[in-house]
């Protein structure tokens, strides 16, 4: 997990994972509290707050006497807050470290045009 997170944000970006790569649906059950925190080797009330800042997010809603599931819009509120992350922390950290090391923008297209042919040509690969 991410270091730079609390563990509480670590674990919310795991169900956050897992609703993305639809191991947990739409209007479907998440694992308790209780499960999670087994699962994650973490304290009840650490995954509470997990579960509780996905809650916050719209990402997952609770009914009463059943449990916490899954939004119907989760995944691109999801995709969405982590384009927001990416441009805000990651994309700054990115160009500050180009700056530093002196890469161009001309040669970062370059690396993310060779990344992508690479990338798609072993999706076509693991196809066949």
């Amino acid at each position: 997990m991410k270091e730079s997170h609390s563990i509480f944000a670590q674990i919310a970006d795991r169900i956050s994972d897992r609703i993305l790569a639809g191991e947990y649906r739409p209007d479907e059950l998440v694992p308790s509290v209780r499960t999670l925190a087994v699962e994650m080797n973490v304290n009840p009330t650490t995954a509470m707050r997990a579960i509780e800042r996905l809650q916050q997010f719209g990402v997952l809603y609770s009914r009463r006497g059943v449990g916490c599931l899954v939004a119907h819009d989760a995944p691109a509120l999801i995709s969405e807050m982590r384009r927001h992350r990416f441009a805000s922390t990651t994309l700054p950290a990115v160009f500050s470290e180009m700056l530093r090391l002196g890469i161009s923008l001309d040669a970062l297209v370059q690396a993310y045009n060779e990344y992508m042919s690479n990338h798609s040509k072993n999706a076509q690969d693991e196809t066949q």
